[in-house]
């Protein structure tokens, strides 16, 4: 636990899973959600969103495209820029060089999506001063 925080991870590695980790989240009833996204999570993401809105539980996560399909709210890396340097290396390589003499990056370019919709389902006040800083709200 740490500042009142308690974090309980579920796995969700394939497919058979969805349904057990989704009770096993319902079954603790958290105050909200943390979903770090993955292939699995990405091929399931409108059904977990639907889940969270159904059940009353905020999900957030770092991709704005979940945002967009209603789960409350995500930060992290914009996609775009990611997709830019990716692209950045892989022209790099393709054109000789050696990965292991690219340096590693961390990203720069952040974006905050909060979905209004969702938040007001669930019965949550999003701050104004929240709403402010928010790259989109989504209504």
């Amino acid at each position: 636990m740490l500042n009142g925080i308690e974090a309980r991870l579920v796995e969700l590695h394939a497919r058979s899973q969805i349904e057990s980790a989704l009770g096993e989240i319902l079954a603790d009833r958290p105050d909200a959600v943390l979903m770090i996204s993955d292939p699995i999570i990405y091929n399931f993401r409108e059904q977990i969103a639907a889940f969270g809105i159904a059940n009353k539980l905020p999900f957030a996560t770092e991709y704005s495209l979940y945002a967009k399909i209603g789960m409350c709210l995500s930060y992290g890396p914009k996609g775009a820029a990611l997709l830019q340097r990716g692209a950045y290396y892989v022209d790099r390589i393709l054109k000789g060089a050696k990965p292991e003499d690219l340096p590693v990056e961390l990203p720069t370019e952040f974006e905050l999506a909060i979905n209004l919709k969702t938040a007001k389902a669930l019965g949550l006040n999003v701050p104004e001063a929240l709403l402010a800083t928010a790259d989109s709200v989504l209504e």
